[in-house]
């Protein structure tokens, strides 16, 4: 039992290259971030096409340079992945919901999901190395304003895909997700449909507060899954707005809860 608990210890699945392989992770972003700024999203405007053409060019340059930032850090080490319904997301009106573990999980989400809107952190607008980005694809900064759900409505309305996170922050690890009902608020009045979308990391990394050289001992794998859709008008007619809003709310998270819990137990049990 003792050697056993000592190798369980020990670094595993090659701890310092994968520690060296996620700083080059986080200087590709920026370096990425910058580029895109400075020279490939100005070059992009110069092309012919209405405002809403351009915005579709950022947006799918970016979801490209997304996915290739993915296949990077699977390809070195970082991570491993598997995505369970993709094909499912990406409808006009769709309303994408998400629980939050980790720091990159917009990214996977942004990369897989093609010329998707989303509601982002309201500081990207402001940091460096993301504030080119996210304004030449207009995605929606998380000030908590009545203007900014009225922006995601009209986003939805107008037939955009929008990615959405209902806690607004990442899940401190071994805590329940807590949802803010603006998301379902925004749904109520725009989205044509509702599709939760589980996302799992194991074990534990980049969340709330963690730096970034601090990961974890054996390899990260993320795993999305996609779930089955919810229907707005469902909930619409269950009374008045905030009371529709609260109940969609708590769907939503007894919904992760239950996910999130299965997936609890599945990791705990012990081997036969």
């Amino acid at each position: 039992m003792e050697l056993a608990t000592t190798a369980i210890d020990r670094p595993r699945d090659a701890y310092y290259w994968r520690l060296l392989a996620t700083a080059l992770s986080f200087a590709l972003f920026g370096i990425g971030g910058l580029c895109l700024r400075v020279l490939v999203l100005p070059l992009l405007t110069c092309l012919p096409g209405d405002a809403a053409r351009h915005r579709q060019r950022a947006r799918r340059t970016i979801g490209w340079l997304l996915r290739r930032f993915i296949h990077f850090m699977r390809a070195t080490g970082v991570l491993t992945y598997d995505v369970q319904g993709i094909e499912r997301l990406g409808r006009p009106g769709q309303m994408i919901v998400a629980n939050h573990p980790s720091l990159i999980d917009v990214v996977f989400l942004l990369g897989l999901v093609r010329d998707a809107n989303c509601v982002v952190k309201h500081s990207l607008f402001t940091n460096p190395f993301t504030r080119g980005p996210v304004s030449e694809a207009q995605y929606i900064g998380n000030d908590g304003s009545m203007d900014m759900l009225d922006s995601a409505v009209a986003a939805l309305q107008h037939g955009q895909t929008l990615i959405i996170f209902p806690e607004g922050t990442r899940t401190p690890p071994g805590q329940a997700p807590a949802f803010h009902r603006g998301a379902a608020a925004i749904a109520l009045r725009g989205a044509k449909i509702i599709t939760p979308v589980t996302i799992r990391v194991s074990p534990t990394t980049l969340t709330k507060h963690e730096p970034w050289y601090r990961i974890p001992r054996r390899r990260v794998h993320f795993s999305l899954h996609v779930g089955a859709d919810i229907d707005p008008q469902g909930f619409t007619a269950l009374g008045p707005a905030p009371i529709a809003s609260r109940r969609l709310n708590d769907f939503l998270h007894q919904h992760y809860m239950k996910e999130l819990a299965t997936d609890e137990r599945s990791t705990t049990r012990p081997d036969a």
